[in-house]
Protein backbone atom coordinates (compact mmCIF):
# COMPACT_ATOMS: atom_id res chain seq x y z
CA UNK A 1 0.00 0.00 0.00
CA UNK A 2 1.06 3.79 -0.68
CA UNK A 3 1.22 6.33 1.94
CA UNK A 4 -0.47 9.43 0.58
CA UNK A 5 3.17 11.18 0.21
CA UNK A 6 3.83 8.82 -2.60
CA UNK A 7 0.61 9.46 -3.72
CA UNK A 8 1.04 13.19 -3.71
CA UNK A 9 4.74 13.01 -5.63
CA UNK A 10 3.15 10.73 -7.85
CA UNK A 11 0.84 13.13 -8.73
CA UNK A 12 2.83 16.28 -8.41
CA UNK A 13 5.45 14.01 -10.69
CA UNK A 14 2.48 13.84 -13.34
CA UNK A 15 1.72 17.66 -13.53
CA UNK A 16 5.62 18.11 -13.61
CA UNK A 17 6.47 16.25 -16.51
CA UNK A 18 3.22 17.53 -18.38
CA UNK A 19 4.25 20.87 -18.21
CA UNK A 20 7.79 20.45 -19.06
CA UNK A 21 6.85 18.38 -22.33
CA UNK A 22 4.19 21.09 -23.08
CA UNK A 23 6.62 23.95 -22.79
CA UNK A 24 9.54 22.79 -24.21
CA UNK A 25 9.23 18.85 -25.71
CA UNK A 26 11.24 17.32 -23.14
CA UNK A 27 10.65 14.43 -21.07
CA UNK A 28 11.03 14.59 -17.30
CA UNK A 29 13.32 12.04 -15.26
CA UNK A 30 12.08 11.05 -12.03
CA UNK A 31 14.01 12.73 -9.95
CA UNK A 32 14.39 11.78 -6.32
CA UNK A 33 11.68 9.26 -6.46
CA UNK A 34 11.41 6.86 -3.28
CA UNK A 35 13.26 3.49 -3.95
CA UNK A 36 9.75 1.89 -3.63
CA UNK A 37 8.23 4.15 -6.29
CA UNK A 38 10.81 2.76 -8.83
CA UNK A 39 9.05 -0.80 -8.51
CA UNK A 40 7.32 -2.29 -11.95
CA UNK A 41 3.57 -1.52 -11.31
CA UNK A 42 0.95 -0.73 -13.65
CA UNK A 43 -0.64 2.90 -13.72
CA UNK A 44 -2.70 5.03 -15.33
CA UNK A 45 -3.18 8.86 -15.56
CA UNK A 46 -6.88 11.06 -15.96
CA UNK A 47 -7.13 14.12 -17.01
CA UNK A 48 -10.44 16.23 -16.38
CA UNK A 49 -11.25 19.98 -16.69
CA UNK A 50 -12.45 21.73 -14.02
CA UNK A 51 -15.08 22.85 -12.53
CA UNK A 52 -16.73 20.69 -15.19
CA UNK A 53 -15.25 17.64 -14.57
CA UNK A 54 -14.90 17.12 -17.98
CA UNK A 55 -12.37 13.93 -19.17
CA UNK A 56 -9.40 15.21 -21.21
CA UNK A 57 -7.45 12.15 -21.26
CA UNK A 58 -7.08 8.83 -19.61
CA UNK A 59 -3.99 6.27 -20.74
CA UNK A 60 -2.02 4.03 -19.12
CA UNK A 61 -0.10 0.60 -18.33
CA UNK A 62 -2.57 -2.06 -16.99
CA UNK A 63 0.29 -3.92 -16.17
CA UNK A 64 4.21 -3.24 -14.76
CA UNK A 65 5.94 -1.97 -17.81
CA UNK A 66 8.89 -0.33 -16.27
CA UNK A 67 9.59 1.69 -12.79
CA UNK A 68 6.28 3.32 -11.44
CA UNK A 69 7.82 6.59 -11.80
CA UNK A 70 9.06 6.30 -14.72
CA UNK A 71 5.50 4.85 -16.02
CA UNK A 72 3.96 7.88 -14.23
CA UNK A 73 5.84 10.18 -16.32
CA UNK A 74 5.43 8.67 -20.01
CA UNK A 75 1.74 8.30 -18.93
CA UNK A 76 1.18 11.42 -17.84
CA UNK A 77 2.24 13.06 -21.34
CA UNK A 78 0.41 9.98 -23.20
CA UNK A 79 -2.26 11.08 -21.67
CA UNK A 80 -2.28 14.92 -22.61
CA UNK A 81 -0.88 14.68 -26.21
CA UNK A 82 -1.60 11.34 -26.95
CA UNK A 83 -5.27 10.18 -26.55
CA UNK A 84 -6.55 9.62 -29.25
CA UNK A 85 -10.34 10.63 -28.48
CA UNK A 86 -9.10 14.01 -26.94
CA UNK A 87 -7.28 17.46 -28.82
CA UNK A 88 -4.38 17.57 -27.33
CA UNK A 89 -3.82 19.70 -23.77
CA UNK A 90 -2.41 22.95 -24.27
CA UNK A 91 0.11 24.94 -21.70
CA UNK A 92 -2.74 27.20 -21.09
CA UNK A 93 -5.09 24.45 -20.59
CA UNK A 94 -3.21 23.14 -17.95
CA UNK A 95 -4.19 25.64 -15.46
CA UNK A 96 -7.52 23.97 -15.37
CA UNK A 97 -6.88 20.53 -15.35
CA UNK A 98 -7.10 17.92 -12.11
CA UNK A 99 -4.68 15.12 -12.66
CA UNK A 100 -5.16 11.65 -10.92
CA UNK A 101 -2.86 8.78 -10.83
CA UNK A 102 -4.08 5.32 -10.46
CA UNK A 103 -1.82 2.67 -9.21
CA UNK A 104 -2.79 -0.73 -9.98
CA UNK A 105 -2.66 -3.96 -8.42
CA UNK A 106 -1.84 -7.12 -11.01
CA UNK A 107 -4.27 -7.91 -13.26
CA UNK A 108 -5.57 -11.49 -12.40
CA UNK A 109 -7.85 -13.97 -14.27
CA UNK A 110 -11.41 -14.66 -13.08
CA UNK A 111 -13.35 -17.62 -14.01
CA UNK A 112 -16.36 -19.64 -13.31
CA UNK A 113 -17.97 -22.88 -14.54
CA UNK A 114 -21.32 -21.13 -15.02
CA UNK A 115 -19.98 -17.38 -16.78
CA UNK A 116 -23.43 -16.22 -15.40
CA UNK A 117 -21.55 -16.28 -11.75
CA UNK A 118 -18.90 -14.02 -12.64
CA UNK A 119 -20.94 -11.26 -11.62
CA UNK A 120 -20.42 -12.62 -8.12
CA UNK A 121 -16.83 -12.15 -8.35
CA UNK A 122 -16.92 -8.64 -9.57
CA UNK A 123 -17.09 -5.79 -7.00
CA UNK A 124 -18.34 -2.74 -7.71
CA UNK A 125 -15.96 0.08 -5.94
CA UNK A 126 -12.92 -2.27 -5.39
CA UNK A 127 -12.44 -3.75 -8.81
CA UNK A 128 -11.04 -2.63 -12.40
CA UNK A 129 -12.09 -4.92 -15.12
CA UNK A 130 -10.18 -5.88 -18.15
CA UNK A 131 -11.96 -7.78 -20.82
CA UNK A 132 -9.30 -9.59 -24.03
CA UNK A 133 -10.41 -11.43 -26.89
CA UNK A 134 -8.12 -12.36 -29.34
CA UNK A 135 -6.23 -9.11 -29.99
CA UNK A 136 -8.96 -7.17 -28.52
CA UNK A 137 -9.03 -5.79 -25.11
CA UNK A 138 -10.90 -3.49 -22.79
CA UNK A 139 -9.91 -1.83 -19.15
CA UNK A 140 -12.10 0.20 -17.02
CA UNK A 141 -10.31 1.56 -13.78
CA UNK A 142 -12.39 0.82 -10.70
CA UNK A 143 -13.84 4.44 -10.47
CA UNK A 144 -16.15 4.62 -13.59
CA UNK A 145 -18.63 1.91 -12.38
CA UNK A 146 -19.04 4.04 -9.00
CA UNK A 147 -19.25 7.32 -11.01
CA UNK A 148 -21.18 5.73 -13.81
CA UNK A 149 -23.64 3.89 -11.34
CA UNK A 150 -23.43 0.77 -12.60
CA UNK A 151 -24.43 -2.69 -11.32
CA UNK A 152 -21.94 -5.69 -11.75
CA UNK A 153 -23.32 -7.00 -14.73
CA UNK A 154 -23.31 -3.40 -16.35
CA UNK A 155 -20.01 -3.23 -15.40
CA UNK A 156 -19.25 -6.32 -17.68
CA UNK A 157 -21.12 -5.68 -20.12
CA UNK A 158 -19.28 -2.03 -20.48
CA UNK A 159 -15.82 -3.30 -20.36
CA UNK A 160 -16.72 -5.72 -23.22
CA UNK A 161 -17.95 -2.10 -25.04
CA UNK A 162 -14.35 -0.84 -24.28
CA UNK A 163 -12.70 -4.00 -25.89
CA UNK A 164 -14.95 -3.28 -29.35
CA UNK A 165 -17.18 -6.77 -28.69
CA UNK A 166 -20.72 -7.37 -28.08
CA UNK A 167 -21.86 -6.38 -24.71
CA UNK A 168 -22.45 -10.08 -23.80
CA UNK A 169 -19.25 -11.44 -24.89
CA UNK A 170 -17.80 -11.50 -20.92
CA UNK A 171 -20.66 -15.10 -20.91
CA UNK A 172 -18.50 -16.50 -23.56
CA UNK A 173 -15.65 -19.23 -22.98
CA UNK A 174 -13.06 -17.87 -24.87
CA UNK A 175 -13.35 -14.36 -23.66
CA UNK A 176 -10.99 -13.81 -20.70
CA UNK A 177 -11.93 -11.82 -17.20
CA UNK A 178 -10.04 -10.12 -15.25
CA UNK A 179 -10.16 -8.13 -12.65
CA UNK A 180 -7.67 -5.87 -10.33
CA UNK A 181 -7.70 -2.85 -7.77
CA UNK A 182 -6.08 0.66 -7.50
CA UNK A 183 -4.88 3.40 -5.10
CA UNK A 184 -6.55 6.40 -6.57
CA UNK A 185 -4.68 9.68 -6.12
CA UNK A 186 -6.24 13.14 -7.04
CA UNK A 187 -5.71 16.64 -6.67
CA UNK A 188 -9.27 18.27 -5.29
CA UNK A 189 -8.44 21.42 -7.45
CA UNK A 190 -5.40 21.83 -10.29
CA UNK A 191 -2.27 22.11 -8.60
CA UNK A 192 -3.95 22.06 -5.27
CA UNK A 193 -4.67 19.18 -2.77
CA UNK A 194 -3.56 15.89 -3.36
CA UNK A 195 -6.01 13.12 -1.67
CA UNK A 196 -6.68 9.51 -1.76
CA UNK A 197 -10.01 8.86 -3.70
CA UNK A 198 -11.73 5.91 -1.89
CA UNK A 199 -14.88 4.83 -4.00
Amino acid sequence: MLKISDGEFLVRLARKAIAAYLENGSRLPPGGAPKHLMEPRGVFVTLESYPERELKGCIGYPRPQGPLAESVVEMAVEAATGDPRFPEVTAEELKNIMIEVSVLTVPEPIEAKDRKKLVEQVKVGRDGLIIEAGRQSGLLLPQVPVEQKWGSEEFLCQACWKAGLPPDSWLKPGVRVLKFQAQIFSEETPGGKVVEKKL
